[in-house]
């Protein structure tokens, strides 16, 4: 397909993004092209459109960045043969080698040679991506675009909650970004027993009800980790989930987990975080877990199950709909923390904004 498209182009090697014609992206044999039809800011787009250290090490400018998103296949390549023109899709967007020992032991998450898209890779803040047909997820004709396009940032949630049985056990979220937020929701979905969400984002607590959390902690007003003991018998909880990325919530995190609990990493903080290794979980017996992507592709068929059968409810999570050209103001919300999620939606998508 010739011509060009609009995209939101990480530019140079520093603060914004600016709103540009690119070309169509052209396809090899073993890719589609997808119209999007809807995308999302997910926390590491922040961190690219801020240029903070992480993004500084990682990304090259200038590129397409972005990675969530929904749309429709218009085009495959010659090889491809399980995705066709019209197709309703989502995307994987880790790319795998298929050949590192990880992927032919079935952990493709943890590639060696893993390309992200929006990340290492051109993205999907445009009006056209492709991607490898192995990653295209098909979705339910009757799926809402807002919903489809959060599908991977909700395996993100998914992927941390359940990598450690959740049933009849407590659950505390740190940090209750658009992740942890649906975390909330998986957890409950998943029989713990009591969910704690703790943040000092009041708009962000507030959602945290929305979403089922059983105690709301307001970091702001106390200390998190006597509230979390005053619940649970002065044990801590059974099950950390640490989605803020914040130095100070991370060893907060530890010291609130029961002895022999597990806590499971989603965040990415910006800069080395100093722990007490000997105190905090050696003597302890804490079982710390590092969370990356999705498990492909086990968590996605978790995904569109939990979905399919109205299992949990994410729609309060999508709090702003705005049109494609109105990123700025998006990622300005996603700066403030005045929002939950924030999706772009393509010019043939627009039904106004929330």
């Amino acid at each position: 397909m010739c011509g060009t498209m609009k995209a939101i182009v990480k530019k140079e090697s520093a603060y914004g993004a600016v709103l540009m014609e690119m070309p169509i992206p052209e396809i090899n044999d073993h890719e589609v092209l997808i119209q999007v039809k809807a995308t999302s800011i997910c926390g590491t787009d922040v961190h690219i459109y801020n240029w903070d250290d992480w993004a500084k090490g990682r990304v090259k400018a200038p590129y397409i960045f972005g990675h969530e998103f929904t749309g429709e296949v218009v085009k495959t390549g010659k090889q491809v043969s399980r995705a066709k023109v019209g197709d309703f899709v989502s995307a994987e967007t880790h790319v795998v080698c298929n050949q590192c020992s990880m992927c032919l032991t079935g952990q493709q998450h943890l590639c060696n040679e893993t390309k992200i898209l929006g990340v290492d890779i051109d993205g999907c803040f445009a009006e056209y991506v492709k991607v490898p047909e192995q990653n295209v997820w098909h979705n339910p004709a009757q799926m809402p675009v807002e919903l489809a396009s959060i599908q991977e940032p909700l395996g993100n949630a998914v992927h941390t909650v359940l990598h450690t049985p959740v049933s009849g056990k407590s659950v505390a979220i740190f940090g209750c970004g658009p992740i942890g937020l649906m975390a909330i929701a998986v957890a409950k979905a998943s029989g713990a027993v009591q969910v704690f969400a703790v943040d000092q984002n009041q708009y962000r607590l507030d959602l945290a009800r929305k979403m089922g959390a059983d105690h709301i902690v307001d970091i702001g007003k106390g200390d998190p980790v006597e509230v979390i003991k005053q619940f649970t018998r002065m044990e801590g909880a059974d099950v950390i989930c640490e989605m803020s990325g914040h130095p100070v919530a991370i060893n907060q995190a530890l010291e609130s987990c029961a002895n022999g609990g597990k806590v499971n990493i989603l965040s990415l903080p910006e800069r080395p975080v100093t722990i007490d290794i000997t105190n905090q979980i050696v003597f302890r017996g804490l079982t710390v877990q590092g969370i990356t992507g999705r498990k492909m592709f086990e968590t996605w068929r978790q995904v569109s199950e939990l979905l399919r059968t109205n299992t949990i409810d994410v729609q309060p999570v999508v709090t702003h709909t705005l049109p494609f050209e109105q990123f700025e103001k998006g990622f300005e919300l996603m700066r403030n923390g005045t929002c939950g999620k924030v999706v772009l939606m393509m010019p043939s998508n627009q039904r106004g904004k929330k």
